[in-house]
Parts: structure tokens; sequence; C-alpha cells
């Protein structure tokens, strides 16, 4: 039978603390009494990640793990949502794993009247302890996405929820990759007349991001102004 809560887990280089972050996770999973999947979109890793994936997996049925040849954040989280089996998906970050987001998210989509959840580092009464340079940037990116696409919110990458019927026509329609791949995917559901609520998330992450900003810039770049031609001028 599909679990009732598929959570979505891109991972890349992260063999110092994905065994350590995914024993957090499932205890905590556990401990509320949920019934759940866990899927790592493994994409890339040139450490000791699979090895340690496949390890886990087998003792854990609750987590499952797929490889993706090139190091992708958006295809990868792509694929892992379209591979959730859950009523609910949650896409987390192995950094972050928090579950109060859960638990502040959950009700709400249970509810009724929402279909996506953004988990956001910008809006009022969120707690940001990444350097100032990224916190800006996230900003900046957001500025960005309000100029050329209109977007209104206040952030469009990290943690989300929602509920998988209703988003899955979303995310295939979805057309740019890398990290971009998270706008477009919240953009789109807004633009299309889904119900998207924000709420505010206090962020303190476990490591340092495994891709340095500055190496992230042009390709964020190229995928916006993509996504500038998709929507605003093809009309798709």
């Amino acid at each position: 039978m599909a679990p009732y809560l598929s959570i979505v887990i891109p991972v890349y280089n992260e063999a110092s603390i994905v065994a350590s972050a995914a024993a957090e996770l499932t205890q905590g999973l556990d401990a509320r009494g949920w019934d759940y999947e866990v899927i790592f979109a493994e994409n890339g890793s040139r450490d000791a990640t699979p090895q340690i994936l496949e390890e886990m997996c087998a003792k854990n049925p609750r987590l499952r793990w797929f490889h993706s040849e090139r190091p992708n954040y958006g295809v990868a989280l792509k694929a892992g949502i379209e591979k959730a089996r859950g009523t609910y998906v949650f896409c987390d970050e192995i950094d972050l794993c928090d579950l109060s987001f859960y638990d502040t998210a959950l009700p709400v989509l249970e509810k009724g009247g929402v279909d996506m959840v953004v988990g956001s580092k910008a809006a009022k009464g969120a707690s940001d302890q990444r350097p100032l340079v990224r916190r800006v940037a996230t900003r900046v990116h957001n500025k960005l996405l309000r100029v050329t696409l209109g977007f209104q919110g206040t952030d469009t990458h990290g943690l989300k929820a929602f509920r998988r019927e209703a988003l899955l026509p979303v995310v295939a329609r979805c057309v740019v990759d890398m990290d971009v791949f998270a706008s477009e995917f919240v953009i789109r559901a807004w633009r299309e007349g889904l119900r998207v609520v924000e709420i505010p998330i206090k962020l303190h992450e476990k490591r340092q991001p495994s891709i340095h900003l500055f190496k992230r810039v042009p390709n964020v770049l190229k995928n916006v102004g993509k996504l500038f031609y998709v929507i605003r001028i093809r009309g798709t």
C-alpha cells in the first residue's frame, strides 16, 4: 500500500552527514506515528554516498534511493517527486530535515483548501541563520523572479509540502533544471491557480553548501531566462 507521506531528499556528496541526518529524520517521523517513505535522490556523487544509501535502505524498508549519473539538483528532485507514492509529498534538504516544518505544514494540507505549503526563509517571522551573502542571494533571486515572472511570494527554494495528486501535472510541465527547477515548480503552481501558502521557517543548516554559491549564478541566470521565454513569451 502507498504510504501517507513521501519525503524526497536530493543528495550529492553527502557521505559526512547522510546517515546521521536520515537517522534523526526517521526517528522523528517514527515518534509521530506517521506512515511514510523517504526517497533519496542521489545525483552524481563521487564519495561514499551511494554505498551508505545502499546500506541504509537495505536495513530500513521505509527508505528508498536511486542514482542519477550527472549532478543536477532539479533533475533529481523532479524524478524523486515522480517516484513518490504518498498522498502528501515533502521536499526536504539533507542539511535541514527540520520536523517543525512537517508539524506545521501537514495539518494545513490535511485541513483542506491548500494544495502546496512553502517553507519560506524570507517571510515575516522566519529565522535565517545562513551567512549574510547567502541571505542576500535569496532576496536577489526572489526579486529577479518577481521582475521577470511576476512572482508574488517570498521564497521558492527549499522546504515544500503538497498534495501529490494536485501537483504532479505541474511537475510534468516544468522545463528547467538545476536549482531553478524548484522555483519553476512553485511559480507554475501559483500561476495555474493552485492554492499555495507560505509559512515562515527557522533555518539552521547542518553543513556548508556542497556547491559554492557563485558557481551557481551562471546557471541560475540561464534557467531564469529560459523560464521567462517559455512562460512569458511562449505562454506555456
